[in-house]
């Protein structure tokens, strides 16, 4: 079940990708085709205002045929006799939608797992820490730590750092009643003073769409970072074995599954995001290669270039990704024995 899971989660993140570009060429008038839900051999089909809408037996995902998308052709409508605006639109509606779909997969994670508060509560408290072996419990409202009174979350970690280690008091009230725990901080691999406490968690809606948005934001410059490491070839362990083809994403998500469904929406999340950055990379074949073309049609003052010719480049490039696709898909394999 759990790889059927993952299948479907990953079959939805690319037919995300393809809504994008679907809505936004409708929206511009474009000629489409066929506009595909999975892949492989059809098994529904209906059209709708010259439009063919299809169910396909594999669940990976979908297509959007345009007309005129690469080569020449006569159709007013066609991708290619629009402006360049609406054709960059289109194509890069597919990779906002992905970062899009991820804030959305990130609302509920956050609901489930709550945002910190600045809150003197305390939430969770570490198994065998000082703040456990002293006493302290969840939902303690922390009122002052050696005499000086706490409001606030920043307060309790600003109080421990003045502390050098030496031991404290705190005073707390728990259910109404005040309480005084002795406490001795120990110092945490980064060599700040720890008490084994976490903050008391918001699980709300309005903490969680927020932290959703900041989530994606940070997942970005990890992504950015790493790109950066490919590039210089300094990611620790090796390009190759940094990088997951189709199997191993497979793999991964499926292992997510097997842990509950926020884990699932988690790794959604970085897999939705990392499909609509690496599409909008300067790659023939990609977004982002067809968006440099249109950019050099635009610094040539609106001169297209020749589509027969730019078709060629995005077929050698689509070429040179499916060979690195097979060389991971390999090496995932490799992985699984």
């Amino acid at each position: 079940m759990t790889i059927i899971a993952a299948i479907l989660l990953f079959g939805v993140i690319v037919f995300i990708h393809e809504l994008g570009h679907f809505l936004f060429a409708k929206k511009a008038g474009v000629t489409i085709h066929e506009f595909s839900i999975g892949m492989g051999p059809k098994i529904y089909s209906k059209t709708k205002n010259n439009t063919m809408y299809s169910i396909r037996l594999l669940p990976l995902g979908g297509y959007v045929s345009m007309e005129g998308e690469d080569g020449e052709t006569n159709d007013p409508n066609a991708f290619g006799k629009k402006t360049l605006l609406q054709r960059a639109s289109i194509l890069f509606a597919g990779p906002f939608f992905n970062i899009i779909f991820t804030v959305i997969l990130l609302i509920p994670v956050f609901m489930f797992i709550g945002t910190p508060t600045n809150s003197n509560v305390l939430g969770e408290i570490s198994q065998n820490s000082p703040a456990q072996r002293a006493g302290l419990m969840a939902n303690d409202k922390i009122l002052d730590i050696n005499g000086k009174k706490i409001n606030s979350w920043e307060d309790i970690l600003n109080t421990l750092q003045t502390t050098d280690g030496k031991k404290i008091n705190i005073t707390v009230d728990r259910d109404g009643k005040t309480k005084e725990f002795n406490v001795q901080p120990q110092k945490n691999e980064q060599g700040r003073y720890v008490i084994g406490i976490a903050p008391e968690r918001d699980k709300s809606i309005l903490n969680a769409i927020p932290s959703a948005f900041k989530g994606t934001y940070e997942m970005l410059k990890q992504m950015v970072l790493f790109l950066g490491q490919l590039v210089t070839n300094s990611v620790p362990g090796g390009a190759a074995n940094a990088v997951a083809g189709p199997v191993g994403v497979i793999g991964i998500v499926s292992d997510a599954a097997k842990m509950g469904i926020p884990n699932l929406m988690y790794i959604g999340a970085m897999i939705s995001l990392n499909l609509g950055v690496l599409n909008l990379l300067p790659i023939p074949a990609l977004d982002g290669g067809r968006l440099v073309m249109l950019g050099i049609e635009g610094l040539r003052g609106g001169k297209k270039l020749d589509p027969n010719k730019e078709a060629m480049i995005h077929t050698a490039g689509f070429m040179l990704l499916m060979g690195l696709m097979l060389f991971v898909t390999y090496k995932d394999i490799l992985r699984l024995f």
